[in-house]
């Protein structure tokens, strides 16, 4: 094949040189045909692709591999057969020839069959407050020294490209329903549309079409904030590609090189300036001489108003063991005595969970992430403490108990008595009824006195119970006494000498 600077030689020496055919041949060792070609095309540049590809050994063959790669590209993408697979499917039907053959083959097939559906896309463009896109990624980071994998919920405006970030230990309903709120509470509203994936904590069912069963909690939170929830087809990420773009700029400007935190509110806090930061000083794609921030100050005003906290829990029943311990999440956490022996209810939130039984809450705790925890409230073992006092001791609950500071000081007398144990139960459950600030001042009188008996913080608290003294009563004339009695023990003597 002839190159480029051949050509150009053939050329010069011919029309500014005044060569021959027969010398520009003889010096540069070609046929005379082939400089006769050159000069008469006037081309500078030739190529040769063969017109018909004899194929001897995969010819006959051909039929039944455009059978297989065609049902191939149809395959889901986890099911899809290698290029070697094929060859071997192909040699299983008779095929005698070599594996280059087929791949060679196989390529001109890909680029002939599936250029048609190669990734071409129409822009979008959206209203101010007509829709946000939602997304989930997996990040990792150094959170209190551990090697860890946290979900990052990401919300994209679509108008003014604002994003909100927000990472969580889990990606389940409640984590939805909080990273919700957060956003819209951060914009300040909701959009008419929100645009998700079929994310198993949404969509339950998938039908043809758009049609979707979505799940009963999660329509309760699009209606609470007036949102009308539209899922993307499956497999067609473009339908939200600008959350999907968010997801790679925050990995590689946020979470490049790995973060290091303390807890899930620090890197919260850091990573809402810096979505701040990102809006207010990058220009808005559509708009390049404004910055997102500017845009998303005038989207603002057009976003559905921000309706309040909606009460995002997943709720699930449970039974309390005659320990007072609920299993939750492979966590165990301690309800309020009066619970054992009825099913409880509980309610999972994003950083807590509380446990009702019968409306009534008997049990708050925050929540937590590890496993095999077991997180206790020493005040929902007070009331069994009264029948086992000695158990104050070495209860697991009661084990590094942090006290207000006068009744730890009275739990530290008390120690030193036979019924030490006792009586400080005895102070613990006056709590139950009249309240933790109520014995802590009695306590702290109990001191001053320098008495810690538990009847007398008792006593304290039964005098601050009752009423205070009587009302004064205007007495009569006609009543009124001549003479008033005087009170004067020495008159009991004098009897007595006498």
């Amino acid at each position: 094949m002839l190159v480029v600077e051949t050509i150009g030689r053939i050329r010069r020496e011919h029309f500014v040189q005044g060569k021959t055919i027969r010398e520009i041949a003889r010096d540069l060792k070609l046929s005379r045909n082939t400089v006769r070609k050159v000069l008469r095309s006037a081309e500078t540049a030739f190529s040769y692709g063969r017109q018909v590809q004899p194929l001897p050994k995969l010819g006959r063959w051909t039929e039944d591999l455009d059978r297989l790669l065609a049902a191939n590209a149809k395959a889901p993408v986890r099911e899809r057969l290698t290029l070697i697979r094929i060859f071997e499917e192909l040699r299983a039907l008779g095929y005698g020839g070599g594996y280059d053959a087929v791949r060679r083959y196989a390529r001109r097939w890909s680029k002939a069959h599936l250029s048609a559906t190669a990734s071409a896309f129409v822009p979008l463009s959206f209203a101010p407050g007509e829709a946000y896109q939602f997304d989930w990624s997996h990040e990792i980071v150094v959170m209190n020294g551990v090697t860890t994998t946290v979900k990052v919920a990401h919300v994209r405006l679509a108008m003014s490209r604002m994003m909100f970030v927000r990472a969580y230990p889990r990606e389940t309903q409640e984590m939805v329903f909080d990273a919700h709120e957060r956003a819209f509470a951060f914009f300040r509203g909701a959009c008419q549309r929100g645009i998700y994936d079929n994310m198993k904590t949404a969509v339950e069912t998938v039908f043809v079409g758009k049609d979707r069963q979505y799940n009963r909690r999660f329509l309760q939170m699009c209606s609470h904030h007036l949102v009308e929830p539209v899922a993307c087809t499956p497999a067609a990420g473009w339908e939200k590609g600008q959350v999907e773009n968010q997801v790679g700029l925050v990995r590689e400007r946020f979470f490049t090189p790995r973060l290091r935190f303390k807890s899930y509110d620090e890197l919260n806090a850091w990573l809402m300036d810096k979505c701040i930061v990102w809006a207010k000083a990058h220009p808005h794609p559509e708009r390049p001489d404004r910055t997102i921030w500017e845009i998303f100050e005038e989207e603002r005003p057009k976003l559905i108003p921000y309706r309040g906290r909606f009460d995002g829990f997943h709720a699930l029943p449970a039974s309390v063991s005659k320990t007072c311990l609920v299993r939750f999440d492979n966590n165990k956490y301690s309800v309020s005595a009066s619970a054992v022996g009825r099913p409880v209810e509980i309610h999972a939130y994003a950083d807590r969970i509380v446990i009702r039984q019968d409306g009534r809450i008997v049990a708050e705790h925050r929540r937590s992430f590890g496993r095999g925890e077991t997180v206790y409230d020493p005040w929902h073992y007070v009331s069994v403490l009264a029948r086992k006092p000695g158990a104050l001791r070495n209860g697991a609950p009661f084990k590094d108990w942090v006290l207000p500071a006068a009744l730890d000081q009275i739990r530290r007398k008390l120690a030193g008595s036979n019924d030490g144990d006792r009586q400080m139960v005895k102070v613990l459950a006056a709590v139950l009824s009249d309240g933790l600030p109520a014995v802590e001042k009695a306590c702290v009188q109990a001191l001053s006195e320098g008495v810690h008996s538990a009847d007398v913080i008792l006593n304290i608290l039964a005098r601050r119970r009752d009423p205070g003294p009587p009302m004064t009563i205007m007495t009569p004339d006609a009543l009124r006494l001549r003479h008033a009695p005087v009170a004067d023990c020495a008159r009991y003597d004098q009897l007595r000498s006498a």
